[in-house]
């Protein structure tokens, strides 16, 4: 009987290095929403593939940063854990990069005891030369990990990469059931979808002062019927989200239904609110109840 592999492959990195694009495309699904605005990503998302003699569970991460206040000390915490579970460590850098935004994640990096691959990202927008001199960089300043250059947008190299990490799975059985793609419920994708609307669509503050309550989620054999509200910090920002006579918030609804429609394969009935919850970046009560603050 053929040995069967299972373990944990972590993806680390700044912000805008393309760690949920990467993911996105080992998984072959949009887990992990994808904007060009630092921060998007804000919890950790498990993508599992499965195959006959593999389970491979693949975590994004948010980018790393110095925290500002108490709901990015608590991304942060989902940075620490991933380096705590991990069978394989995949360090996203792209052209251009020096270092991580934080020390210490750099120095356990450099003293890690697993296998690490670092991914030099956006080659597509560098010359060969530039390339040259990035990797003989990473070299130096990490003797001990593999280089693979890549293309996440352009899905250059990210089979060659899927691979290597294949090789590098211990030997274990499937640690989730065969079938299950996320350990992320449906509402977590509602909520997140709608976030990601609003990443694109609203500009400076707003978008980072937001955060998504899928209150009702009713499945019917032809439809879903869904019902979210949309949090902020201040009245000025929910007459923002909303706009001049509901023009705004209509437009997130629209877009964010499409999505949930291939996301989910049915049809969707989505209606939104927006309910002003006065500082709740800063509120650990209210980040444990939206799910971050895990280990406190």
């Amino acid at each position: 009987m053929a040995e069967h592999k299972a373990g944990f492959v972590n993806i680390i990195g700044n912000p805008n290095v393309g760690k949920s694009t990467l993911m996105n495309a080992f998984v072959g699904e949009k887990l992990s929403i994808i904007t060009s605005k630092a921060q998007t990503t804000r919890h950790r998302i498990l993508g599992i593939v499965n195959g006959d003699d593999f389970q491979m569970i693949l975590s994004d991460t948010p980018g790393i940063i110095k925290p500002a206040y108490e709901l990015q000390s608590s991304m942060m915490d989902f940075v620490k854990s991933a380096f705590e579970d991990a069978d394989v460590l995949l360090y996203m850098v792209e052209i251009g990069e020096q270092a991580l935004k934080d020390e210490q994640f750099f120095e356990k990096i450099k003293n890690s005891k697993i296998p690490v691959l670092l991914l030099l990202n956006k080659i597509d927008a560098s010359t060969q030369e530039e390339l040259e001199k990035q990797v003989q960089y990473w070299q130096e300043q990490l003797p001990m990990v593999e280089i693979h250059p890549i293309s996440a947008l352009n899905n250059f190299n990210v089979k060659g990469v899927f691979e290597r990490i294949l090789e590098l799975l211990p030997e274990s059985p499937a640690f989730y059931p065969k079938d299950q793609l996320t350990d992320k419920p449906e509402r977590f994708f509602v909520n997140e979808t709608i976030r990601e609307k609003i990443l694109l669509f609203y500009k400076k503050e707003i978008p980072y002062s937001v955060e998504i309550e899928t209150e009702e989620f009713f499945e019917e054999p032809e439809i879903i019927r869904m019902r979210a509200v949309i949090m902020v910090e201040r009245d000025s920002q929910k007459g923002i989200i909303i706009g001049h006579k509901g023009s705004a918030l209509k437009r997130v609804g629209v877009e964010a239904r499409k999505d949930l429609e291939k996301f989910f394969g049915k049809q969707v009935h989505l209606e939104l609110y927006v309910k002003v919850n006065k500082n709740w970046r800063s509120d650990a009560r209210q980040l444990k109840r939206f799910g971050y603050n895990q280990k406190k």
